[in-house]
């Protein structure tokens, strides 16, 4: 959806003995907010989920335990519901700690699948070698959504902001809403002469990773850290998670921070439309996510699908800050008492019935010209 334009003139060992995976399985069940199986921050995608989905190939047994992106936090809620109604036999656990966390425990060999807003790093494909025996882990995009930046301002409930105002703003060089950059994008508002107060995601996170490399390929000239899943700004607030800047964000007045949508969504917090230099500003939606997507290309090698976005592009209607969740796996040398369940699940997750309801969860569908090719790389896990 548009506006009209407001004016321009590991490491670890391989070995998981079956007491400890359903030890790891257990921790999993037990933890806070458990996807699928505890409350969650956001939309409850299963209290609107239909009933069970035929069709769905289900492995007899087995219990699946992952770690990982909170961005994905939502969406695992409503397949874990939908495949552990189809399949009873089967135990899906997901715990949403983090991407650099849950890529750790995967590549020490802890869980089936580690959930990743940002591709795996060569050093890490490397170590992945020692837990995936005779293969090496792999990138299967599965998850994809806007990253939204969400703000409290009173009085304030349409704003525009572009890639160099976000950068000057999360790296403290504009500190008060009243700054005549922000007034420049938004000349009809009133701004409050108001400190602004940016929060940043504390824990190594995929989607700071993402919003960074947002911010350095939008607007090079002002954004010149590095590009990580740390936080490389100066200043301003931090929480753990994505429910923690949610809750940030809505604790005072001024506060402004980046967040999935769908927690956005779940909590009221108005979203900031970004000036990408089309003909209007862009909303944050699944359909204008799903836009920025499409524009991606496939950059990995072999069974790898890293994915790489044009952030600085201007199509009209395209959101420019998109991300996607990687499933990390092994394409050879998956654990042989998983391997059955993950293939199983992490079919239907890829498949029309899996990705269609996402919009409705504030996600991005990936573009069926993706999902197949996804969906045919877990066909030949071993």
């Amino acid at each position: 959806m548009q506006r009209p334009r407001p004016g321009r003139t590991y490491q670890g060992s391989r070995t998981l003995a079956a007491g400890s995976l359903a030890a790891v399985l257990s921790l999993a069940l037990a933890g806070c907010g458990l996807a699928g199986l505890g409350e969650g921050d956001g939309d409850d995608p299963a209290s609107a989920a239909p009933a069970a989905l035929a069709g769905i190939d289900c492995a007899k047994s087995g219990k699946v335990p992952g770690t990982g992106s909170s961005a994905q936090q939502n969406a695992m809620k409503y397949w874990i519901k939908q495949y552990e109604r189809a399949c009873p036999g089967v135990r899906i656990a997901y715990n949403p700690i983090g991407s650099g966390a849950g890529g750790a425990q995967f590549l020490r060999g802890v869980t089936a699948f580690g959930g990743s807003d940002g591709a795996l790093k060569p050093d890490e494909v490397a170590l992945s070698r020692s837990v995936c025996r005779g293969g090496r882990a792999i990138d299967l995009p599965m998850v994809g959504g806007p990253i939204a930046i969400g703000y409290d301002l009173p009085g304030v409930d349409d704003l525009v902001l572009d890639a160099a105002t976000l950068a000057k703003i999360f790296d403290r060089r504009i500190t008060s809403w009243d700054d005549p950059e922000i007034q420049r994008l938004n000349p009809g508002a009133e701004l409050p002469s108001m400190p602004v107060r940016p929060v940043h995601r504390s824990d190594d996170s995929g989607t700071t990773q993402n919003f960074q490399a947002y911010l350095a390929g939008a607007a090079p000239e002002v954004w010149q850290h590095p590009v990580g899943k740390a936080w490389q700004g100066r200043g301003g607030a931090s929480a753990s998670g994505s429910s923690g800047v949610a809750s940030q964000v809505t604790s005072g007045f001024g506060a402004i921070g980046y967040l999935e949508l769908s927690f956005a969504r779940g909590r009221h917090i108005k979203t900031v439309s970004i000036d990408t230099g089309a003909s209007a500003p862009v909303e944050p939606t699944p359909a204008t996510a799903s836009a920025g997507i499409a524009a991606a290309r496939v950059v990995g090698r072999g069974k790898d699908m890293t994915l790489k976005f044009r952030y600085g592009a201007s199509t009209p209607g395209a959101y420019p800050i998109v991300q996607v969740t990687y499933e990390i796996v092994c394409d050879k040398g998956n654990q042989k008492a998983t391997l059955p369940a993950l293939k199983s699940f992490l079919t239907y997750t890829a498949s029309k019935a899996g990705q269609k309801p996402l919009s409705r969860l504030n996600y991005a569908p990936l573009p069926e010209s993706v999902a197949g090719q996804v969906r045919e790389v877990i066909r030949t896990l071993s």
